[in-house]
């Protein structure tokens, strides 16, 4: 792996690396967008690869949230010694794990290895229904188990949860049991048809339904009493401004490129995990020559680029549009297939620009988990 070179000039770094430090999975999920099986893949990023990835993140000023995910990350038998490494660089490292394999023993190491936060998924507010979506009979006894464990060890955890036709109905009570669980945060997923999702047939419901479902979330989002947000659904930023409420955290909607960037298991780099297109490798350029000159990135960032109804809205600047939907309709710089906004330039009202580019984004106020894995 050849060492970070700044190739970025005064671009600022992004908030969030995620990185895939695993495909191997003990779950079977129908929405993995990792195809993830059980055992891993390979070409994985050795340990003395993922050491140099860790060090070139830490060059960055400041150093961006590294989001250690999978595929299932506890099956890698170094990755809380990678934690440890990131933790020691000054980078904040956080986990996202379907939760089955915690036990006493690893959360001592979580805690030991400097980790700020876990992330577990929970995709049905009972057993019936996150067992059927995660595809393994007591994948819910374990999440509680897990979380049980992480209370008792002072962990804080955050409960990810992705919305998808079949269970849209249930997203109150899905939020209902995450705090119930104790999690400190409830991040809500749109699904992104990729990976296992790619040949689900409701993937794209009505754009409508989404947009009911996120309505409601904002009007429950003052008093849910956990840290919100809403994940791969751009047009929230849209809707809170519509709302006439305080933007959400975070500050944009699409960060791919833009603030985010993703690892793959085998050094393989991208805007984001949804969005199967490369900007570079790990193996041939450094990791900030990657995110300043990829041209992948310098496409999302330029507006111009953009094509139909992402290209002329008002909100570009706060949305973007999700970047992995518009690929599964064939064009990564085309509309967002989920939103029904009509932009005014095409509804002639005129044109009208909301938000500042999209490097003016405040960092959040706490670790995030976008395009987690598990």
């Amino acid at each position: 792996m050849r060492p970070g070179s700044e190739a970025a000039g005064s671009l600022p770094p992004p908030r969030l690396v995620a990185w895939e430090t695993t495909r191997a999975c003990n779950l079977a999920c129908r929405h993995c967008r990792a195809e993830a099986i059980a055992s891993p893949l390979p070409g994985e990023l050795d340990r003395s690869e993922a050491e140099s990835m860790i060090r070139q993140i830490s060059e960055w000023k400041p150093a961006p949230v590294l989001i250690m995910s999978g595929g299932e990350p506890l099956t890698r038998p170094d990755v809380f010694d990678l934690a440890g490494l990131a933790r020691d660089l000054g980078v904040t490292a956080v986990l996202s794990t379907n939760g089955t394999l915690l036990d006493r023993e690893s959360c001592l190491r979580v805690k030991a290895s400097g980790l700020k936060r876990l992330s577990m998924s929970l995709d049905g507010p009972d057993a019936g229904s996150h067992d059927a979506f995660r595809g393994v009979p007591g994948a819910f006894a374990s999440l509680v188990s897990a979380s049980a464990l992480l209370n008792e060890h002072g962990i804080p955890f955050q409960i990810n949860s992705t919305v998808t036709p079949g269970n849209i109905s249930q997203t109150e009570g899905m939020l209902a049991c995450a705090k119930a669980l104790g999690a400190v945060a409830f991040h809500v997923f749109l699904l992104v048809p990729v990976g296992r999702a790619r040949d689900w047939a409701e993937a794209f419901p009505p754009a409508g339904d989404y947009e009911a479902a996120l309505k409601r979330l904002k009007a429950l989002e003052p008093d849910m009493g956990v840290e919100f947000k809403a994940t791969c659904a751009p047009q929230y930023q849209r809707i809170a401004r519509e709302s006439g409420t305080a933007p959400p955290r975070g500050g944009k909607g699409c960060l791919g490129g833009q603030g985010f960037m993703f690892v793959a298991h085998d050094g393989a780099c991208g805007a984001c995990g949804y969005l199967p297109v490369s900007a570079g490798s790990l193996r041939e350029k450094g990791i900030r020559e990657i995110y300043g000159g990829s041209p992948l990135f310098a496409a999302l960032r330029d507006k111009s680029r953009y094509r139909g109804k992402c290209a002329v809205c008002e909100y570009w600047g706060v949305c973007g549009g999700c970047r992995a939907r518009a690929h599964a309709m064939g064009d990564y710089l085309g509309e967002e297939p989920l939103c029904p906004h009509v932009p005014k330039a095409l509804s002639g009202a005129g044109p009208k620009r909301e938000g500042g580019p999209a490097q003016g984004a405040a960092r959040p106020a706490g670790p995030d988990f976008a395009a987690g894995g598990a």
